[in-house]
C-alpha cells in the first residue's frame, strides 16, 4: 500500500510544522481538564464517559454540527468515520467495516433502521436536519445489549435541540435565522428556529429549506487516475420520443446530481416540576427526486445505460412522545419512556436509454415503537433495565409505464407484494459497578425476539417456489468491560461485546439488479448474523498533550454475503429485459475485522490546539472453497489533522482530510465495493487542504467561511460512484434574536 500508515502520520504532523508560530485557539485545554468528565448518552441516560468501557465520540461543536451541507458531511469532517456516497443526496456511514443495515441510526432515542434498510449503501442519514442538531454521538463496536438488532458495527445517535423554558418565568421568545451558500454544489439553504418559553411550557420550531445544484468535481487529477477519470462527457436529453446523448459543456459538472430538501421539526415541552419532562417531538423530512448519479454515468457500447434513474421523493414523518422523570424517591430514580410512530416513503424510478418503458417501484413503511428504561443508582452500583418493541408494516408496489403511449403493465415489486410485517421485541439490563474511584465494571445482557412474516401474493411474474417466508429468531447478546481511570490524566478500558442482526425484509424478499447483468432474488432460508468483539483503548495526558488509541478484533459469524444462486433450477433469468446472472443473500461467510485508531491533541499556546486521528481497518472472510477473500465495506486508512484557534469573538482552523489507497486486490469481487466505479488499480489515495473561520460580527450576528479542497484536487471516496466536490467556498450567516 503506497499510502502507508507512516505517510498518514506525516500528514497528521503537517499542521504542527506549518502553524507552529501561529497564535490560534483551543478546545484541547478543555479536553485535558475534562478527560473523565465528558457526559455522553451511550447508556441512554447521561453518564460520564470515563466510566464507560465502550469507545464513544461525542460531537457538540455547533459550527461542526450546523454548518455542513448535511449530516453525513459532519461525520466526514470529523475524520473519525468513513462515509460512502453513491450520489450527492446520500451518505452511508461505515463503522469499523460495517455499513448500512449493520450500523444502527438513532434520532432522539428512536430507531431509524426499519425493515427495508439494505446491506448496500444508504442515504437515510441526510433526512436528519443538521441545522437543528444539538449533539451527535458515535458508539464504536457491537452495541446490541442496549440497542438491539443492526448495531453490529456501532451506533450513530443524533439528538436535536430541545425547547428551552423561560429563565425568568415570563414568556420569552428567542431564535435564529441562518443562510448558507456553497459554490461547488451550488448550495442555497436557509433555516429558521424559534423558541417560545414559559415557566412550565416551551415550544421549539425549526424549518429548513435547501437547494443543491449539480456537484462540480475537482479539476486537478493525479497521475494515479486514468485520463478523464470521473468526467461526465454526456447528458441525456429527449428529442421527440427518442433519447439522445449530447456533449456535456462542462464535464467536471456531475449532472444530474442536484436535489432539494425540506425539513420541519416541532417540539413541545411540558415540565410541571424540575424533575418531570413531557416532550412531544414532530419531524418531517421531504426530498425532491434524488438522481442516482453513479447509475446515470454508466456507459455500455458507447451509449448511456440509463436515461433515468432516481430515487423518488424520500419522505420521513415521525411523531414521538418522551417522558422523563429523574431524582425520584423510589428504587429506580430515573425513568424514561419513548413511544413513536414513523411513516416512511421511498421509491425508485428507472428507464433505460432509448427505451420508453419506465419502471416505478414504491415502498411505504409504518413503524410503531415503544421503549421503557429505568435506572437505579447507589454508592457503587448503577442498574438499568429496559424493554423495547418495534413493529414494521411494509407495502411494496410496482408498475411499468410507457412514457409515450401511457400504457401500464405489471413488473415485479422490489419486496414481497403481500402483507409484510416485521417485529422486534427485547428486554435487557445494563449494570455498572464502581469498585472505587479508579476501577469500574460494565456488564449487560439482552434477550431478543425478532419475527418476520412476508407474503408473496402474486408469483406469476417471478414464479417463486414459495408464497410465504416466515421467521422467528431468538438471540441473546451481552457485554462485559473494565475501566481504569485516574482523576485527571489516564484512562484504560477493555471490553468484550456481542452483536446480532436479524434478517429483515430487504435481506429476505428483495428482487433487484445490483448492477446490469446481475439480479438478486429472495432466499427465505437465511439466518441472523452475529459479531463478537474484543477491544482495548487507552488515553493519557501529559501536561498539555493528550494521546489515545484503541485496537479491536471482531469475529463475524453467519455473515450474509451475496453469492451465486439457482432460482427454480436456473443460474440466470430475464430481468427488465436483460439476461442476468442469479445471486442471493446466503449465510456463507465466517469473517473477521480488525483495526486500530490513534489520536492526539496538543495545546500549543493558550487557546491553541492541534489534533489528529488515524484509523486503519482490515477484514477478510472465508468463502465456501476455504479461500480468504476481502470483506466488503472495509475502508482504506483514513483520518484528519487540524490546528484550531478559538477566542470569545472568533475562531479559525486549518485541517487536512486524507484517505489511503484501496488496491483492487483488497476489493470484494461480489459485494458492495463497486469495482465498476474504481480505477483498474483500485481507488487512489488523496488528501485535501481546508480552511475554516467563524467570527462574531455583532452581538447577534455570526459568520462562517469555509474553503474546502483548496488545491481543487479530483478524488473519489472508496466504493463511491460520484467524485467529491472540487474547491468549495461556503459562507454562512446566522442572526440570533
Amino acid at each position: 500500500m503506497s499510502f502507508t500508515i507512516w505517510k498518514a502520520a506525516i500528514l497528521v504532523a503537517i499542521p504542527v510544522c506549518s502553524f507552529a508560530q501561529s497564535n490560534t485557539a483551543a478546545d484541547t485545554s478543555q479536553k485535558i481538564t475534562l478527560l473523565n468528565e465528558v457526559v455522553v448518552y451511550a447508556n441512554k441516560f447521561a453518564e460520564k464517559s470515563g466510566r464507560i468501557a465502550q469507545t464513544v465520540k461525542s460531537i457538540r461543536d455547533k459550527n461542526t454540527l450546523n454548518l455542513q451541507a448535511n449530516t453525513g458531511d459532519i461525520l466526514i469532517n470529523t475524520g473519525s468515520l468513513f462515509v460512502q456516497k453513491s450520489q450527492q443526496g446520500g451518505s452511508s456511514p461505515v463503522i469499523r467495516g460495517f455499513e448500512a443495515s449493520r450500523v444502527l441510526l438513532m434520532v432522539d432515542g428512536v430507531r431509524m433502521n426499519n425493515a427495508i434498510y439494505r446491506a448496500g449503501h444508504l442515504q437515510n442519514v441526510i433526512t436528519i436536519d443538521n441545522m437543528v442538531l444539538d449533539r451527535l454521538e458515535v458508539l464504536y463496536g457491537p452495541s446490541s445489549t442496549l440497542y438491539g438488532s443492526d448495531a453490529l458495527g456501532g451506533v450513530v445517535s443524533m439528538y436535536t435541540r430541545n425547547p428551552q423554558l423561560s429563565a425568568t418565568g415570563k414568556t420569552s421568545v428567542s431564535g435564529s435565522s441562518t443562510l448558507r451558500y456553497a459554490s461547488a454544489i451550488d448550495e442555497q439553504r436557509g433555516n429558521l428556529i424559534m423558541n417560545i418559553g414559559g415557566k412550565a411550557w416551551a415550544s421549539l420550531t425549526s424549518v429548513t429549506y435547501g437547494s443543491f445544484g449539480d456537484m462540480r468535481q475537482g479539476k486537478n487529477r493525479s497521475d494515479a487516475y486514468p485520463p478523464g477519470f470521473g468526467l461526465k462527457p454526456f447528458l441525456v436529453q429527449r428529442s421527440g420520443n427518442t433519447d439522445i446523448a449530447v456533449p456535456n459543456p462542462d464535464p467536471n459538472k456531475q449532472s444530474p446530481s442536484g436535489y432539494k430538501q425540506v425539513d420541519v421539526l416541532q417540539k413541545f415541552l411540558y415540565s410541571p416540576s424540575e424533575n418531570i419532562r413531557h416532550t412531544l417531538n414532530l419531524q418531517f423530512s421531504n426530498t425532491s427526486d434524488l438522481p442516482r448519479y453513479d447509475r446515470l454515468s454508466e456507459v455500455s457500447g458507447g451509449n448511456p445505460v440509463y436515461a433515468e434513474w432516481y430515487y423518488g421523493p424520500q419522505i420521513r414523518n415521525m411523531i414521538a412522545y418522551q417522558f422523563n422523570a429523574s431524582k425520584r424517591n423510589v428504587f429506580f430514580q430515573n425513568l424514561q419512556v419513548n413511544t413513536s410512530f414513523q411513516d416512511i416513503e421511498e421509491s425508485r424510478m428507472t428507464r433505460r436509454f432509448q427505451n420508453n418503458n419506465k419502471d416505478y417501484r414504491w415502498e411505504r413503511i409504518n413503524v410503531f415503537g415503544v421503549s421503557i428504561d429505568a435506572k437505579h443508582t447507589s454508592d457503587k452500583h448503577e442498574l438499568q433495565i429496559g424493554a423495547e418493541s418495534y413493529t414494521n408494516f411494509v407495502r411494496s408496489t410496482a408498475e411499468r409505464r410507457n412514457i409515450v403511449s401511457g400504457a401500464l403493465s405489471r413488473i415485479s415489486t422490489r419486496y414481497a407484494d403481500g402483507p409484510t410485517k416485521m417485529s422486534s421485541n427485547a428486554i435487557y439490563a445494563q449494570h455498572t459497578l464502581k469498585f472505587n474511584d479508579r476501577w469500574t465494571l460494565n456488564d449487560g445482557i439482552r434477550f431478543n425476539l425478532v419475527q418476520l412474516d412476508a407474503r408473496f401474493a402474486d408469483t406469476t411474474l417471478m414464479h417463486f417456489p414459495f408464497t410465504r417466508a416466515k421467521q422467528n429468531n431468538v438471540a441473546v447478546t451481552g457485554n462485559i468491560g473494565l475501566v481504569y481511570a485516574t482523576p485527571n490524566d489516564f484512562r484504560w478500558s477493555f471490553i468484550l461485546s456481542s452483536g446480532f442482526r436479524a434478517p429483515n425484509v430487504d435481506d429476505l424478499s428483495k428482487v433487484f439488479d445490483t448492477r446490469t447483468g446481475i439480479v438478486v432474488v429472495p432466499n427465505p432460508d437465511i439466518k441472523p448474523e452475529y459479531t463478537y468483539n474484543a477491544e482495548m483503548s487507552a488515553t493519557k495526558q501529559f501536561n498539555n498533550i493528550t494521546i489515545g488509541g484503541s485496537v479491536f478484533y471482531t469475529l463475524f459469524r453467519n455473515a450474509l454475503v451475496l453469492d451465486k444462486f439457482r432460482f427454480n433450477g436456473q443460474d440466470s433469468i430475464l430481468y427488465s429485459g436483460v439476461r442476468s446472472a442469479v445471486f442471493a443473500n446466503q449465510n456463507k461467510a465466517s469473517a473477521y475485522v480488525t483495526g486500530f485508531s490513534v489520536n492526539a491533541a496538543i495545546t500549543l499556546f493558550q487557546g491553541t490546539v492541534w489534533d489528529g486521528v488515524v484509523t486503519y481497518t482490515y477484514g477478510r472472510f472465508t468463502d465456501q472453497n476455504g479461500s480468504k477473500v476481502p470483506l466488503d465495506h472495509i475502508p482504506p486508512v483514513y483520518g484528519r489533522s487540524g490546528i484550531k484557534h478559538s477566542s470569545t469573538k472568533w475562531q479559525a482552523e486549518f485541517f487536512v482530510l486524507f484517505n489511503g489507497w484501496k488496491r483492487m486486490s483488497n476489493y470484494n469481487p461480489l459485494g458492495e465495493d463497486n469495482l465498476q466505479y474504481a480505477t483498474p488499480n483500485g481507488m487512489p489515495s488523496w488528501y485535501t487542504l481546508n480552511l475554516r473561520g467563524a467570527v462574531s460580527i455583532a452581538k447577534k450576528l455570526e459568520a462562517q467561511v469555509l474553503l474546502e479542497n483548496i488545491a481543487d484536487r479530483n478524488y473519489r471516496y472508496f466504493a463511491s460512484g460520484i467524485s467529491a466536490p472540487g474547491r468549495n467556498l461556503s459562507v454562512s450567516l446566522k442572526l440570533s434574536f
